[in-house]
């Protein structure tokens, strides 16, 4: 009879390999390895093999001066390699195309990984200057306009959960965690939020949600010159533009 309450069968190498990768995924910074092993309760020693065998596999790379280590993109090319998301990925390229060559504008497609969003397609815009932002990037829910696009479309209870373990939401006070409440309660209303990035000066981010059901949530975004909006570019036209390429998108999906 099959046991449902313990692990039957024990592998300590492979529970420690999952529980480095499982800890850079979740603090999304270069660590050395003395600050891994102490982020899931190890010796350096005893993650030391580990940490060997994943970069010569390609999992983790180290940079070359502090020798700290991160995630490379295999774990990414893998966990997307066959999935709903790929979909998501091929039908939404063509809107996301022509909603760039519409606005002049740099354009990304999100969705929630680990708590936290990841970049899984960007569209650049045709301007000689232009934001970018690498695909298989992690950014916090908390902080981002997606990530509260995001939140948004999650249950209450879901979101208590996620949040639970955002790293910064972690750390604020009372007051700031009713005001991000209080944003996500109003984005929901809205169906969409443009506010100035708090990771990157000088940008604004427009977000809106794509698809509809718990396995397909993902949000589209487009990032601007914050000067570019005082000047020729108006949040209204960009999210109408927007609202366009999202029916689209859904009507492929079933959104």
């Amino acid at each position: 009879m099959a046991e449902t309450n313990s692990v039957k069968y024990n592998a300590p190498a492979l529970d420690k390999g999952l529980d480095i990768l499982e800890y850079l995924s979740k603090e999304g910074i270069p660590l050395t390895q003395a600050e891994i092993a102490q982020g899931i309760h190890r010796t350096p020693s005893e993650i030391y093999r580990m940490l060997v065998c994943l970069e010569a596999r390609g999992y983790v790379v180290r940079g070359a001066n502090a020798g700290k280590y991160r995630l490379s993109l295999k774990m990414y090319s893998l966990s997307h390699t066959h999935t709903p998301f790929d979909e998501l990925k091929r039908v939404a390229s063509y809107p996301m195309q022509l909603l760039s060559e519409k606005t002049r504008q740099s354009c990304h497609l999100s969705i929630m990984n680990n708590d936290q969003l990841l970049i899984i397609s960007q569209m650049r815009s045709p301007d000689a200057v232009s934001l970018s932002i690498e695909e298989g990037t992690h950014f916090p829910l908390s902080m981002t306009t997606s990530g509260i696009i995001m939140l948004s479309t999650l249950s209450a209870k879901k979101r208590k959960e996620v949040l639970s373990r955002d790293k910064y939401y972690k750390t604020w006070n009372k007051d700031q965690k009713e005001q991000l409440n209080s944003e996500i309660d109003r984005v929901t209303k809205l169906g969409y939020r443009a506010e100035a990035s708090k990771l990157t000066s000088g940008v604004t981010d427009i977000a809106v949600s794509i698809g509809g059901n718990a396995e397909l949530r993902a949000v589209l975004a487009v990032s601007v010159f914050t000067s570019s909006l005082k000047k020729e570019l108006k949040v209204e036209s960009i999210l109408k533009s927007m609202e366009e390429t999202k029916a689209e998108i859904n009507k492929f999906i079933g959104g």
